[in-house]
């Protein structure tokens, strides 16, 4: 008798974990089928007239997160069919309503401060990122303040000085980049543009010193503190996590390397420039209170990021677009050779005007991939929609997404088709992009009150990004240069182009996108 109980007894507790085990699965179960059922019923008999629709969901807290995820044009023009320009989806359990449309994007960005909030929505992304005190972690007064001061460095003259620079730096990566070594080869063209916008960036804006910094390890910490905006840290910002730690190890590192550039400048070691460094370094607030260094160190790191995102991805998305299209990149080549002479003289500032289909491609490359797909405010106090019956309550987040209207075939015909050329004059590729609209000084000098527009690519009121000046400066003198140099094309010679990456806050493309270059015979 002992003998069976030392073999059935172990059996006996195995088949008692495997039950309970059965027990624990099954139990589990039933508890995600009743929320589904009780999800399902409470969206069709608990509906509030008063509120825009809710886009029909399966899941509590998930909602429409994967949906929307995976591609957030395709679910706003799906939703806009189905429910009209107004309607809430659940993103990560929070009641999202987005306005599409003109009127939507004038509702949500140029919202009065009572009324809507982006503070709220975006400082636990940005300041572990950028650093204390400065953008999204101050008052808003204060931020415009920050914004005036920086734009004040955005000069015609600075622009002058900055176009040189941003040449110089694109020739140089060409010759010494191991990408673009010989005659011909292969590129991985959102690395290669990532480095090219840093350095030309830090270079111009930051000045030299910065520049020398950027090195393999210091580009290493950039790249941390760009893994700080993964849209999972909307939820675990503060979460232990690895990239986590090392967005603060960088955050900490850059802004020490910052404050020791502003400490040697301050030392009489270095001789006033034009950049924005130097401007903060001068400037004082509305009370009197001169720029705190770390301030200082930490706006340099937000000049830095929040500009290169965008640049970034824009470039790339330039020189994807020229290898589908060759024809196009050889118009470009030809105006300029027809524009500033057959000897393709520096670049200045002026020349850039003059190159019309480099910046309509511009326009049609920020037109088809607006940076940034969706533009978030966390609601203050309850809003009426105007000509409906909805009052947006304040446990909703608004949701904003100009690249819809620069994707409306009522303003532009055939609208997923890329075409520089919808921009020539008399061209009827564009239909009434240009409104008049009220200017207004939030604090950092008059600019655009509304945002009727249906091409908004900078965003529209208050928020509305102060270094567009500069991004069509930096970027054009990068196409320009890219175009004199090389030439470039698919690896398989078709028109298609990359699937874009919406797994950031940022349109980006599908990396890796690899196409081939090939020096011109002027080289």
């Amino acid at each position: 008798m002992g003998l069976l109980e030392q073999i059935t007894g172990p059996l006996a507790q195995q088949a008692a974990q495997r039950g309970t085990g059965v027990v624990v699965a099954a139990g589990f179960a039933a508890f995600i089928v009743v929320s589904v059922i009780l999800n399902v019923l409470s969206q069709l008999l608990l509906k509030n007239p008063n509120e825009p629709p809710v886009v029909f969901h399966w899941f509590p807290v998930i909602g429409s997160t994967i949906t929307y995820g995976m591609d957030p044009y395709t679910f706003f023009f799906n939703c806009r069919a189905k429910y009209g320009d107004v309607f809430t989806f659940i993103l990560l359990g929070k009641k999202t309503t987005v306005y599409l449309g003109r009127q939507g994007n004038d509702f949500i960005l140029n919202g009065k401060l009572r009324d809507v909030n982006a503070e709220e929505i975006y400082t636990v992304l940005t300041t572990p990122v950028f650093g204390t005190d400065v953008v999204y972690d101050c008052p808003n007064s204060k931020l415009m303040e920050q914004k005036k001061f920086m734009k004040i460095g955005l000069t015609t003259d600075a622009f002058r000085s900055y176009v040189p620079i941003i040449q110089g730096e694109v020739e140089t990566y060409l010759k010494r980049s191991s990408e673009f070594k010989g005659q011909k080869g292969t590129a991985n063209i959102p690395n290669s543009m990532a480095e090219i916008t840093i350095y030309t960036a830090s270079h111009s804006l930051q000045g030299k010193e910065v520049r020398d910094r950027f090195d393999s390890s210091f580009a290493a910490l950039y790249h941390d503190l760009d893994m700080g905006f993964s849209p999972i840290n909307f939820m675990l910002h503060w979460a232990p996590l690895p990239h986590n730690r090392a967005r603060d190890h960088a955050q900490q590192t850059v802004a020490k390397t910052y404050m020791e550039i502003i400490a040697h400048r301050r030392a009489g070691n270095e001789k006033e420039k034009s950049d924005i460094m130097w401007q903060l370094m001068r400037s004082t607030y509305k009370d009197g209170t001169p720029v705190p260094d770390k301030e200082i160190a930490h706006m340099m790191i937000a000049l830095l990021m929040a500009g290169q995102h965008s640049s970034s991805s824009s470039s790339s998305w330039i020189m994807l677009r020229l290898a589908s299209r060759p024809d196009i990149m050889e118009e470009l080549y030809q105006e300029q050779i027809r524009e500033l002479g057959p000897d393709l003289p520096p670049l200045r500032y002026e020349d850039l005007s003059k190159l019309t289909l480099h910046n309509n491609v511009l326009k049609e490359v920020l037109r088809l991939h607006t940076p940034i797909h969706s533009i978030m405010r966390k609601v203050k106090t309850p809003m009426p929609v105007a000509g409906t019956k909805f009052v947006i309550p304040t446990s909703h987040v608004l949701l904003a997404s100009p690249g819809v209207t620069s994707r409306d075939s009522d303003y532009f015909p055939n609208p997923l088709m890329w075409d520089p050329h919808r921009w020539d004059d008399g061209s009827s590729g564009v239909v009434a992009t240009d409104v008049e609209e009220e200017k207004f000084d939030y604090g950092y000098g008059l600019i655009s009150k509304g945002a009727k527009s249906p091409y908004l690519p900078f965003g529209a009121g208050r928020h509305r990004c102060i270094g567009e000046q500069f991004a069509t400066v930096q970027l054009v003198t990068i196409m320009a240069t890219i175009v004199r140099h090389l030439k470039l094309r698919n690896v398989d010679g078709n028109k298609d182009v990359v699937a874009t990456d919406y797994s950031s806050l940022f349109s980006r493309p599908m990396a890796p996108a690899v196409v081939q270059w090939e020096r011109r015979d002027n080289e």
